[in-house]
């Protein structure tokens, strides 16, 4: 009897209903961790525990690197600060933390960020190197100074303007006569300005030029420092001292150009080994080549956007008065060649 009710009440309980309360909690599993617990210390995995502080070298490694790859603008501005004056601090004959040929390649894609405070920043540290190891690095500085020059934002443009002026100041020379820099530079001011001659037969000019809101603040920027590139280009500084009749060493004459050249890879212009080169990309090292290219493909077009200039007087009036100038003491001496006979 006792077993057979006990069975009865066994099944009874796999088909009763649990009456829930309200406001009851749920049970907690099996495999429940209670961690309602506070810790008074933060604990980090793979923490680095030295007596020794790191050494400035690794220090300005670090900075360069979230200069260059940080995504935050102000982490970027502020490793550019260090960097900076670090530089401005160390003693003149000590050498530089990392050379110049590391520090350009990872700081000049910083021509083109977004963040106005990061450019101006990354301008201050290129204004600190040496002039001496910009002049071999001018054709790579020079692809980032263009990209910004035709940036779509008008306040990178401004900023271009101002690195391609550092680079006439510390190298113009090489400005001018590396791969590129003549031909493809005057292209892109061409096009940044409006100049740009299409090639259809209409000879209208691709892009019309805006002389008036921020465009127009712009405008006598970019017309005095195309005033200054074409100084470098087609006006010729003899600053080499001549020997001659003069100097008391006859008949000795013009030895400074039978020295060995001051000026690495001096032979490149020749380009014995690379890939062929077309009229953009070719090094016009004489000054009557450039003045020959200047003539045939931007003198026409250069010569109208100047005389509109004027016409609208202003600052942008005096600014291509000084291209005016420019222009007629640079092509005074050049004599038109037909080349095609």
């Amino acid at each position: 009897m006792g077993s057979s009710v006990r069975k009865k009440r066994e099944k009874k309980k796999d088909f009763q209903k649990p009456k829930l309360k309200v406001g009851k909690t749920k049970a907690k599993a099996d495999n429940f961790t209670d961690t309602s617990f506070k810790s008074k210390a933060i604990v980090v995995n793979q923490q680095s525990l030295s007596t020794t502080a790191p050494s400035s070298s690794s220090q300005f490694s670090h900075y360069l690197s979230l200069a260059s790859s940080s995504k935050s603008d102000s982490q970027r501005r502020d490793a550019l600060s260090y960097l900076t004056t670090q530089i401005a601090s160390k003693p003149v004959n000590d050498p530089m933390p990392l050379p110049t040929a590391i520090l350009l390649p990872k700081l000049l894609p910083l021509i083109l960020d977004g963040s106005s405070s990061v450019r101006s920043q990354v301008l201050r540290l290129f204004r600190l190197l040496s002039p001496s190891d910009i002049g071999d690095r001018v054709e790579q500085a020079l692809l980032y100074t263009r990209a910004g020059m035709t940036h779509l934002a008008a306040e990178i443009r401004v900023d271009a303007l101002a690195v391609l002026e550092w680079l006439l100041e510390v190298a113009k020379d090489d400005v001018v006569t590396c791969p590129g820099g003549w031909v493809k530079t005057l292209k892109t001011f061409m096009s940044m300005m409006g100049w740009a001659v299409s090639s259809s037969s209409s000879k209208w000019t691709s892009a019309s030029k805006v002389s008036f809101g921020k465009a127009g603040k712009a405008f006598p920027r970019q017309l005095l420092v195309l005033a200054q590139f074409l100084k470098a280009g087609l006006i010729e500084t003899d600053t080499e001292p001549t020997i001659g009749k003069d100097s008391g060493l006859f008949p000795l004459c013009d030895v400074a150009r039978h020295m060995i050249p001051q000026r690495s890879n001096a032979f490149a212009h020749l380009n014995l080994f690379g890939s062929s080169r077309d009229e953009e990309g070719e090094m016009y090292i004489d000054r009557e080549d450039r003045q020959r290219v200047f003539q045939r493909r931007f003198q026409s077009a250069v010569a109208i956007g100047v005389a509109n200039a004027k016409k609208e007087a202003g600052e942008a009036g005096r600014s291509a008065s000084v291209l005016s100038k420019v222009l007629l003491e640079g092509m005074a001496d050049y004599e038109s060649v037909d080349d095609t006979q």
